[in-house]
């Protein structure tokens, strides 16, 4: 098992500093893999992103953003964040660098925001800002999901960048809403597509359509809290919960519609059924699915060279059993899938990045969370 390290706490103002564990080999498939924890000081943290310095922007749901370095450093919580509402599945959850960022040092955040006018609702937004040494300054909201809902529960919130520059926004139905993803005049189970700034692309599929938000790029998702862009075709990809099976991976086109909750093959908590159609007239069946569950959170398609059996392969983290997905693709076909790491990691899998040195890097929610390095073993 991996063991998470007793890191020792600096005086120093700016940084709390963590050595690694020793680390631990794991045969997969494919490849012999050298495990480590860089840290266990990171409170519940849910995403990361590199920076070109290749430090890590690391976010807490609890409301704080942090500078991670790989040799363990944890800054304390950078300025100008906004206050977010840290309730059930709610808090700061992903963050994206700018694709530009060497020009405009812009990076993005989601969050769950209570009601500016003073509602009991909330709902996903994302801020982008300036980031400094010390913290984010110039902040603007460029998105606020439609309506502010009494809900904690279901916030999708993964970012991420087109190669066209826009950004795209994975959002929740917020659970008791679920309905509301068939419907176009909200933004509940939607991914959503924009500019950098906040407008709407012109070629957007609803732009100009009554009774629908010109934002929502593709509808009928349940909680999308994976999404990845393909390195060959530029498509995206997503993953997302389903309820008690039913995990889905998608490819989500302009206007289509995913099917929840009127297609499922997952049923409810407590065992009810949702809906007895697997498929609906007129909705896209999943790219693939898991029954039972996996608990899915973010994936990536692996490009490095430091693996080099899994270049092109798609890595879904997941929750449940601490594991993640590997699987094999031709073309976009699913051919194989191999769980990796599910005997060496402890805590649940809340992202997955590949770092810009070719590693995977994995983080942990809990309170001592820990961010992972996954390296060829030697």
């Amino acid at each position: 098992m991996l063991r998470t390290l007793l890191a020792v706490s600096v005086t120093a103002a700016l940084t709390l500093n963590a050595s690694s564990a020793a680390a631990e080999t794991v045969s997969t498939e494919r490849h012999k893999v050298s495990i480590t924890s860089l840290t266990n000081k990171l409170n519940k943290p849910w995403g990361m992103s590199f920076l070109p310095s290749g430090d890590l922007l690391v976010t807490e749901k609890s409301g704080a953003l942090r500078r991670v370095k790989l040799d363990g450093s944890i800054s304390v919580p950078l300025t100008g964040v906004p206050s977010v509402v840290d309730k059930s599945q709610g808090g700061l959850l992903d963050v994206a660098v700018d694709p530009n960022f060497a020009d405009n040092n812009y990076v993005y955040i989601s969050y769950s925001e209570a009601d500016p006018q003073g509602g009991d609702g909330n709902s996903t937004a994302v801020m982008r800002a300036t980031l400094t040494d010390t913290g984010l300054t110039n902040g603007k909201v460029i998105f606020r999901g439609a309506p502010k809902y009494k809900s904690g529960a279901h916030f999708g919130s993964r970012l991420v960048f087109a190669p066209d520059g826009h950004l795209f926004i994975t959002l929740g139905d917020r659970y008791s809403a679920m309905d509301d993803a068939q419907t176009l005049d909200n933004h509940h189970g939607k991914v959503v597509r924009i500019k950098p700034d906040g407008s709407v692309p012109s070629d957007n599929p609803f732009v100009g359509k009554a009774d629908a938000l010109p934002e929502i790029w593709s509808y009928g998702h349940r909680n999308v809290q994976g999404a990845a862009i393909h390195p060959t075709t530029g498509k995206l990809w997503t993953v997302e919960h389903g309820p008690k099976g039913g995990d889905e991976i998608n490819i989500p086109e302009a206007g289509n519609n995913y099917g929840w909750p009127i297609a499922t093959y997952g049923v409810d908590y407590d065992g009810s059924i949702i809906s007895d159609k697997t498929h609906v007239e007129g909705t896209i069946q999943p790219h693939y699915y898991w029954v039972p569950s996996i608990a899915t959170s973010n994936m990536i398609f692996y490009t490095g060279d430091k693996f080099p059996a899994w270049q092109g392969d798609l890595l879904v983290a997941a929750l449940k059993g601490s594991q993640v997905a590997r699987l094999d693709l031709e073309g976009d076909r699913v051919m194989h899938e191999e769980t990796l790491f599910e005997e060496a990691v402890e805590q649940r899998i809340r992202d997955i990045e590949q770092g810009p040195d070719g590693y995977i890097y994995l983080i942990t929610d809990d309170r001592d969370g820990q961010l992972i390095q996954i390296k060829p073993s030697e």
